[in-house]
């Protein structure tokens, strides 16, 4: 009998082979698609419109996109293509290279991931990766309250994480539900609670 392993793809032959309709990401060296349903598009469209009137209020220096690919790496080395639901990108970043295919190598300011049933990747791979590669803020935004009591408490209530890298490049958690006022280091003075977040 004949086994044979798939090669892995890496993060340059993934962005060559990548399908152009649909989302995808490389993880462990495999093209993975990603659906969402149209209610995590709702609450990451909402974000990514409140993120833009901030910009534009405070003209800022960054664009928010939705197809933006990021290259990471896992504790072992292993390249990853992350596309998160909204990104936060210096505009200088962005423009540097306007001919590539949207994909990253530096750390964008802000990555949001919109949780769906592989939970986990968002709140340890990602989180993991995120915070290796210097991504200043990450949120996790849990709609659905769909992680483990661990994460959310018990009950177990729908939450908002915000991640901050903190001088030591570690990220510091803080979590907010309900009426809390979302405390964000990118945009300081955005006035959105954590239910009308995750009310939408």
């Amino acid at each position: 009998m004949t086994t044979t392993t798939q090669q892995k793809l890496t993060f340059e032959q993934f962005l060559e082979q990548c399908p152009e309709e649909g989302f995808y990401e490389l993880v462990e060296g495999e093209i993975v698609e990603v659906r969402a349903t149209r209610n995590h598009d709702d609450v990451a469209d909402f974000l990514a419109d409140s993120f833009k009137d901030e910009i534009k209020r405070l003209s800022l220096n960054y664009v928010v996109k939705n197809t933006a690919v990021i290259r990471t790496l896992t504790k072992d080395g292993t390249e990853q293509g992350r596309k998160p639901d909204v990104s936060v990108i210096d505009r200088d970043v962005w423009r540097s290279s306007r001919s590539d295919y949207n994909a990253l190598e530096e750390p964008i300011q802000l990555a949001v991931e919109v949780t769906l049933t592989n939970w986990d990747d968002d709140y340890i791979d990602k989180l993991e990766e995120y915070q290796r590669l210097g991504i200043s803020e990450y949120w996790i935004v849990d709609y659905l309250a769909i992680a483990s009591r661990e994460y959310l408490g018990n009950p177990k209530l729908p939450t908002i994480f915000v991640f901050l890298l903190d001088a030591e490049g570690k990220y510091q958690r803080t979590q907010f539900r309900g009426d809390e006022r979302i405390v964000s280091r990118t945009f300081s003075e955005l006035t959105l609670t954590a239910e009308q977040v995750l009310k939408v």
